[in-house]
């Protein structure tokens, strides 16, 4: 006999429902998210928390980027961005720009590249 289905065992939509408490996208300081925006757990796990919120908190101990996460916890970018705001408000995580605002713009270090190629040359 099969195990049960319907509320008792939630998939698809309906689970995405019950994560986010029905919202739909992330609001405030999370709207900025993007796939390759680093996320760096900043606190750990209360008792009570929602799993996915500490599932989060533990796999982002160091720096994850949220494409990555969204693969690990098998979750689409909008139900995993409502989940990630819940957490940056309550200051659980950080939210990182993968390039450094310093280098931003910039472009690759010319003279970086051409020692590497030194280097390659070399070998």
């Amino acid at each position: 006999m099969s195990g049960p289905s319907g509320p008792l065992n939630p998939s698809g939509l309906e689970r995405y429902y019950v994560l986010t408490g029905g919202r739909s996208g992330p609001g405030g300081s999370a709207s900025s998210l993007d796939v390759a925006t680093l996320i760096i757990s900043r606190a750990a796990a209360v008792p009570g928390m929602q799993h996915e919120h500490e599932e989060i908190l533990r796999r982002c101990r160091d720096p994850l980027s949220v494409a990555e996460l969204g693969a690990h916890l098998g979750l689409p970018f909008n139900i995993l961005a409502v989940l990630l705001a819940d957490l940056l408000d309550a200051g659980r995580v950080e939210a990182r720009d993968p390039i450094p605002a310093s280098n931003a713009g910039r472009g690759p270090d010319l003279a970086l590249l051409e020692e590497v190629l030194s280097g390659l040359e070399r070998l």
